[in-house]
Protein backbone atom coordinates (compact mmCIF):
# COMPACT_ATOMS: atom_id res chain seq x y z
CA UNK A 1 0.00 0.00 0.00
CA UNK A 2 2.51 2.52 0.89
CA UNK A 3 4.08 2.28 -2.81
CA UNK A 4 0.94 3.08 -4.29
CA UNK A 5 0.38 5.91 -2.70
CA UNK A 6 3.69 7.06 -3.25
CA UNK A 7 3.58 6.32 -6.61
CA UNK A 8 0.10 7.91 -6.95
CA UNK A 9 2.06 11.01 -5.51
CA UNK A 10 5.16 11.03 -7.78
CA UNK A 11 2.58 10.50 -10.86
CA UNK A 12 0.75 13.81 -9.25
CA UNK A 13 3.80 15.51 -9.37
CA UNK A 14 5.78 14.15 -12.13
CA UNK A 15 5.83 16.77 -15.32
CA UNK A 16 5.50 20.05 -15.68
CA UNK A 17 4.36 21.40 -12.41
CA UNK A 18 1.24 24.45 -12.63
CA UNK A 19 1.16 26.46 -9.49
CA UNK A 20 -2.33 27.70 -10.98
CA UNK A 21 -3.66 24.15 -10.96
CA UNK A 22 -1.92 22.06 -8.14
CA UNK A 23 -2.47 22.43 -4.43
CA UNK A 24 -0.83 21.06 -1.84
CA UNK A 25 -1.09 20.82 2.44
CA UNK A 26 0.73 18.69 4.99
CA UNK A 27 -1.43 20.11 7.81
CA UNK A 28 -4.91 19.30 6.72
CA UNK A 29 -7.51 18.52 9.07
CA UNK A 30 -9.52 15.49 10.00
CA UNK A 31 -11.59 14.45 12.89
CA UNK A 32 -13.77 11.17 13.41
CA UNK A 33 -16.32 11.03 15.79
CA UNK A 34 -18.45 7.88 17.03
CA UNK A 35 -21.72 7.57 18.89
CA UNK A 36 -22.58 5.25 21.23
CA UNK A 37 -24.58 4.36 24.10
CA UNK A 38 -22.43 4.34 26.26
CA UNK A 39 -19.95 6.65 25.19
CA UNK A 40 -19.29 9.38 22.66
CA UNK A 41 -15.36 9.19 21.10
CA UNK A 42 -13.86 11.79 18.91
CA UNK A 43 -10.27 12.42 17.62
CA UNK A 44 -8.50 14.94 15.35
CA UNK A 45 -5.58 14.82 13.46
CA UNK A 46 -3.88 18.10 11.90
CA UNK A 47 -1.35 16.26 10.04
CA UNK A 48 -3.32 15.22 6.80
CA UNK A 49 -1.11 15.40 3.72
CA UNK A 50 -2.97 16.06 -0.01
CA UNK A 51 -2.60 17.16 -2.90
CA UNK A 52 -4.85 18.13 -5.47
CA UNK A 53 -4.68 19.29 -9.31
CA UNK A 54 -7.85 21.13 -10.18
CA UNK A 55 -7.01 21.14 -14.05
CA UNK A 56 -6.85 17.41 -14.09
CA UNK A 57 -9.74 16.59 -11.12
CA UNK A 58 -7.55 14.38 -9.01
CA UNK A 59 -6.96 14.55 -5.61
CA UNK A 60 -4.71 12.12 -3.16
CA UNK A 61 -4.69 12.16 0.59
CA UNK A 62 -2.55 10.09 3.41
CA UNK A 63 -3.61 10.23 6.64
CA UNK A 64 -0.97 9.09 9.42
CA UNK A 65 -3.48 6.68 11.80
CA UNK A 66 -0.62 7.73 14.98
CA UNK A 67 -1.42 11.88 14.82
CA UNK A 68 -5.14 10.98 15.53
CA UNK A 69 -5.14 12.86 19.02
CA UNK A 70 -7.81 11.93 21.90
CA UNK A 71 -8.80 13.34 25.38
CA UNK A 72 -8.34 10.57 26.99
CA UNK A 73 -4.53 8.86 25.81
CA UNK A 74 -5.92 5.42 27.10
CA UNK A 75 -8.41 6.19 24.37
CA UNK A 76 -5.30 6.52 21.71
CA UNK A 77 -3.14 3.68 22.57
CA UNK A 78 -6.40 1.14 22.34
CA UNK A 79 -6.86 2.72 19.00
CA UNK A 80 -3.44 2.36 17.98
CA UNK A 81 -2.66 -0.86 19.22
CA UNK A 82 -6.17 -2.30 19.30
CA UNK A 83 -8.53 -1.01 16.40
CA UNK A 84 -6.66 0.29 13.32
CA UNK A 85 -3.58 -1.44 14.25
CA UNK A 86 -1.14 1.29 13.49
CA UNK A 87 2.23 -0.20 13.26
CA UNK A 88 1.42 -2.57 11.01
CA UNK A 89 -1.01 0.27 8.91
CA UNK A 90 0.46 3.36 9.79
CA UNK A 91 -1.35 5.71 6.90
CA UNK A 92 -4.86 5.43 5.46
CA UNK A 93 -5.32 7.09 1.52
CA UNK A 94 -7.59 7.73 -0.21
CA UNK A 95 -6.93 8.81 -4.40
CA UNK A 96 -9.49 9.63 -6.80
CA UNK A 97 -11.11 12.34 -8.85
CA UNK A 98 -13.69 14.92 -8.45
CA UNK A 99 -16.71 16.33 -10.71
CA UNK A 100 -18.38 19.69 -10.26
CA UNK A 101 -21.02 20.58 -12.42
CA UNK A 102 -19.04 23.59 -13.64
CA UNK A 103 -15.87 23.96 -14.34
CA UNK A 104 -13.84 25.08 -11.02
CA UNK A 105 -11.83 28.40 -12.02
CA UNK A 106 -9.22 29.15 -9.67
CA UNK A 107 -9.36 32.89 -11.09
CA UNK A 108 -12.47 33.41 -9.32
CA UNK A 109 -13.21 33.18 -5.92
CA UNK A 110 -16.56 31.00 -4.96
CA UNK A 111 -17.49 27.67 -3.71
CA UNK A 112 -18.07 24.63 -6.12
CA UNK A 113 -20.34 21.89 -4.83
CA UNK A 114 -18.32 18.71 -6.34
CA UNK A 115 -18.79 14.90 -6.08
CA UNK A 116 -15.55 13.01 -5.14
CA UNK A 117 -15.47 9.13 -6.03
CA UNK A 118 -12.07 6.71 -5.81
CA UNK A 119 -10.65 4.23 -3.24
CA UNK A 120 -10.37 4.84 0.22
CA UNK A 121 -7.62 2.16 2.39
CA UNK A 122 -8.11 2.18 6.13
CA UNK A 123 -6.45 -0.72 8.15
CA UNK A 124 -5.13 -2.83 4.86
CA UNK A 125 -8.59 -2.59 3.22
CA UNK A 126 -9.44 -0.62 0.00
CA UNK A 127 -12.92 -0.12 -0.87
CA UNK A 128 -14.87 2.30 -3.41
CA UNK A 129 -15.71 5.60 -1.97
CA UNK A 130 -18.38 8.29 -3.34
CA UNK A 131 -18.96 10.75 -1.11
CA UNK A 132 -19.92 14.86 -2.08
CA UNK A 133 -18.17 17.84 -0.72
CA UNK A 134 -16.87 21.48 -1.55
CA UNK A 135 -13.84 23.28 -2.60
CA UNK A 136 -14.00 26.31 -2.19
CA UNK A 137 -11.36 29.32 -4.10
CA UNK A 138 -10.48 32.49 -2.35
CA UNK A 139 -7.78 34.64 -3.41
CA UNK A 140 -5.31 31.70 -5.25
CA UNK A 141 -6.18 29.37 -1.59
CA UNK A 142 -8.22 26.34 -2.01
CA UNK A 143 -10.16 24.61 0.91
CA UNK A 144 -11.75 21.35 0.60
CA UNK A 145 -14.40 20.10 2.58
CA UNK A 146 -16.34 16.35 3.09
CA UNK A 147 -17.80 14.94 5.67
CA UNK A 148 -18.96 10.94 5.43
CA UNK A 149 -20.01 7.76 7.29
CA UNK A 150 -17.23 5.16 7.63
CA UNK A 151 -18.32 1.21 8.62
CA UNK A 152 -16.25 -0.15 10.74
CA UNK A 153 -16.65 -3.56 9.68
CA UNK A 154 -16.16 -2.65 6.09
CA UNK A 155 -12.52 -2.70 6.72
CA UNK A 156 -12.21 -5.11 8.77
CA UNK A 157 -11.83 -3.66 12.30
CA UNK A 158 -12.55 -5.53 15.02
CA UNK A 159 -14.69 -4.78 17.97
CA UNK A 160 -14.63 -6.81 21.30
CA UNK A 161 -17.76 -7.54 22.37
CA UNK A 162 -16.96 -6.39 25.94
CA UNK A 163 -16.56 -2.55 24.75
CA UNK A 164 -19.34 -3.27 21.62
CA UNK A 165 -21.27 -0.66 23.12
CA UNK A 166 -18.74 1.86 23.60
CA UNK A 167 -18.15 2.22 19.68
CA UNK A 168 -20.28 2.97 17.14
CA UNK A 169 -20.92 0.22 14.21
CA UNK A 170 -20.69 3.78 11.81
CA UNK A 171 -18.11 7.34 12.63
CA UNK A 172 -18.77 9.77 11.20
CA UNK A 173 -15.46 11.41 9.26
CA UNK A 174 -15.22 15.03 8.66
CA UNK A 175 -11.94 16.65 6.53
CA UNK A 176 -10.76 19.98 5.52
CA UNK A 177 -7.75 20.89 3.81
CA UNK A 178 -6.47 24.06 3.48
CA UNK A 179 -4.15 23.82 0.50
CA UNK A 180 -1.59 26.21 -0.79
CA UNK A 181 -0.12 26.37 -4.55
CA UNK A 182 2.28 23.83 -5.15
CA UNK A 183 5.94 24.88 -6.41
CA UNK A 184 8.20 22.02 -8.00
Amino acid sequence: MKNLITAFFLLLLVGEANAQTKFFTKTGYAKFYSEAPLEDIEAINNKVQSIIDIEKSEVAINVPITAFQFENSLMQEHFNENYLESEKWPMAAFSGYFVSDGVIDINRNGVYEVRVKGKMTIHGVTKPMDTVGSIKVDNNKVVAKTSFMVKVADYDIEIPTIVFKNIAEEVEVTVELKYLPFKS
